[in-house]
């Protein structure tokens, strides 16, 4: 999940949080709040291209709560439902799900306790995005449980953001829930929003699209993974990304390789993405810098994921 984008106008909601309380009226204050929802909902580099992950972390959870906030006045804002969904999953991969992989079993209980966390935030996300997608496809929620492929037969190339949010919050929180059948169950409604995103435009995100497949192909094959598959979606990762993302190897190297016990690969997968300069690419800077914490990490406790 290399794409990590964030409101490109976030400090400006101070000045209109001001302005929202001069409004009286009920009609105002809700133009009023569907200017700033616009406002916050264009996405851009202020934050993913930030070169202080602890300065992210500790600025993140005001405007999760600010968006909210404005979604309890524009409940339908599908632009903003999508922003709130992208963002509630981002913190959660980058700040609470990697948290709990890199403190490891050397700290079961807090790792669980992250994880548990992580799950909750996962099912908040994707509860905005499936919100967004009703509010684009009214009724698609039963239809999207019922028979994913044909639901999604009417999206459109501009709706590979709103897909692609929706299949990676609920596919994070399936990753999570391996041991919760009724959270399992939707694994192939995940697969679906994924495939028919990657076939409306398969270079967006620059790769993000492939890189979510990695995660969903090494999956074990009773679930429809494929190491096959998994190291082809790696591939064409890499080459949309031109190299200049961890995020493939770190996939690959956590969802194949431990699996397989492949440790020659896993360590080679890791150094690699350890190798990349996250300055190369300073739009994806933050979630760079974030997943080679995680690939550091990783390689300081390979003893504890392969057999002697």
């Amino acid at each position: 999940m290399s794409t990590f984008l964030m409101p490109r106008r976030f400090l400006s909601v101070c000045l209109a949080g001001a302005a929202l309380a001069l409004f009286s009226g009920c009609s105002l204050k809700t133009m009023a709040v569907k200017t700033v929802a616009g406002a916050l909902s264009d996405t851009g580099d202020v934050f993913s291209g930030d070169e202080d992950p602890e300065l992210v972390r500790d600025a993140v959870p005001f405007a999760l709560k600010l968006y909210e906030s404005l979604l309890e006045t524009v409940p339908k804002h599908g632009p903003l439902l999508l922003a709130t969904c992208s963002s509630f999953t981002e913190y959660s991969f980058a700040f609470v799900d990697t948290e709990a992989d890199i403190l490891g079993e050397a700290h079961h209980e807090e790792s669980k306790a992250l994880r548990e966390r992580a799950l909750k935030l996962y099912l908040r996300g994707r509860d905005y995005c499936l919100r967004a997608m009703e509010v684009r496809f009214k009724g698609i929620h039963e239809k999207l449980l019922a028979d994913p492929v044909p639901a999604l037969a009417k999206a459109k190339k501009e709706d590979v953001p709103l897909l692609y949010w929706t299949a990676a919050s609920w596919g994070a929180a399936i990753s999570l829930a391996i041991d919760k059948p009724d959270i399992v169950i939707d694994l192939p409604t995940v697969r679906a929003l994924a495939e028919r995103a990657r076939t409306l435009d398969e270079s967006w995100g620059k790769g993000a699209i492939h890189e979510l497949m990695i995660s969903l192909d090494s999956l074990p094959e009773a679930l429809g993974g494929s190491p096959e598959r998994a190291r082809a979606d790696f591939t064409r990762a890499v080459e949309l990304e031109q190299g200049l993302s961890p995020g493939p190897y770190v996939s690959l190297a956590t969802g194949v390789d431990v699996p397989a016990q492949n440790r020659a690969e896993y360590q080679s997968l890791l150094n690699q993405a350890l190798a990349i300069d996250p300055s190369k690419d300073p739009s994806n800077r933050l979630a760079a810098l974030v997943t080679q914490r995680h690939a550091r990490a990783l390689l300081e406790q390979m003893d504890t994921r392969f057999s002697q």
